[in-house]
């Protein structure tokens, strides 16, 4: 955990943000804050190899989507409801993280904690999602990364300019779902797909405008992975940014609005929540 924001009332939600591939969790910060001043806990967490989490992704490092949605995200929430007893945790994951997230909170393994996710900015990587020109471009960039990966033994991407340094096995599990649409982990036997059927939490999936990168297709394909969770959906716009020029990472620079909506409905979700639990107890 590399930052940790407590709220005044001690059991308010906390919020736990799961970054972007090759995205360091201090870059959540504007976001983070504006989720604080909205009366939410914060904490955020960086990805297995990214910013401060160790081992750094180098040739010879072995690990792929499995380890972070089997063991780095559960770790996480039991971590922030230790921080924070008593307080329902939203996991709210942007792009690569969004889909992690999902991943973790439908096979269970994030346990009880969980009440609810928030996709910010993120979709299904699945070619097809983004139109016929561009899904193409992406099939065969997706496939030829991971090859390149496979034969340096790691993906140099902070030298190469996407995706961050990362394992072999990470670019290759985000290239199969590139090409296959589905989630099949390598190292797994979990079927998460079916996993992902059975999902009940409340789900609030974020677009932002500009967004080349997690376009409505993309997102549209993820959701209807989750034909069983409650779904909504939302429209960051430049107008509500404040005139401020958005795009797939650009809008946490200017998440202000973002936040307020995402606060107000984590509240309204939550409250939702405790009121049918409530009725079904009496």
């Amino acid at each position: 955990m590399v930052q940790l924001l407590r709220a005044e009332r001690p059991d308010a939600p906390v919020a736990l943000v799961v970054p972007a591939m090759g995205v360091r969790a201090r870059f959540y910060a504007p976001f983070a804050r504006g989720l604080h001043r909205g009366g939410l806990h914060v904490a955020i967490t960086d990805l297995r190899g990214q910013g401060e989490s160790i081992p750094l992704a180098r040739r010879g490092v072995a690990y792929g989507y499995r380890e972070i949605v089997d063991d780095d995200l559960p770790a996480a929430v039991r971590a922030v409801s230790t921080a924070f007893p008593g307080s329902p945790v939203v996991l709210i994951g942007h792009s690569l993280g969004g889909q992690l997230a999902l991943l973790s909170s439908a096979t269970g393994l994030t346990g009880t904690g969980v009440h609810a996710v928030v996709l910010a900015a993120a979709g299904s990587v699945w070619w097809r999602g983004f139109g016929p020109v561009r899904g193409l471009r992406n099939l065969i960039g997706s496939q030829l990364l991971a090859a390149l990966a496979t034969v340096l033994g790691y993906w140099p991407g902070e030298r190469l300019g996407f995706g961050g340094t990362q394992a072999t096995a990470v670019m290759r599990d985000w290239a199969r779902q590139g090409r296959t649409g589905r989630y099949t982990l390598r190292g797994s036997e979990t079927d998460y797909e079916a996993a992902l059927a059975r999902l009940k939490l409340p789900v609030l999936a974020v677009g932002v405008e500009n967004d080349t990168l997690a376009p409505p297709g993309a997102t549209d394909h993820l959701l209807q992975k989750i034909p069983a969770a409650p779904v909504s959906r939302w429209h960051y716009t430049e107008a509500l940014a404040g005139g401020r020029r958005l795009d797939h990472f650009r809008w946490v620079r200017h998440s202000d609005g973002m936040s307020a909506y995402i606060t107000e409905w984590i509240s309204g979700t939550l409250t939702t929540q405790q009121d049918s639990t409530a009725q079904q107890s009496t």
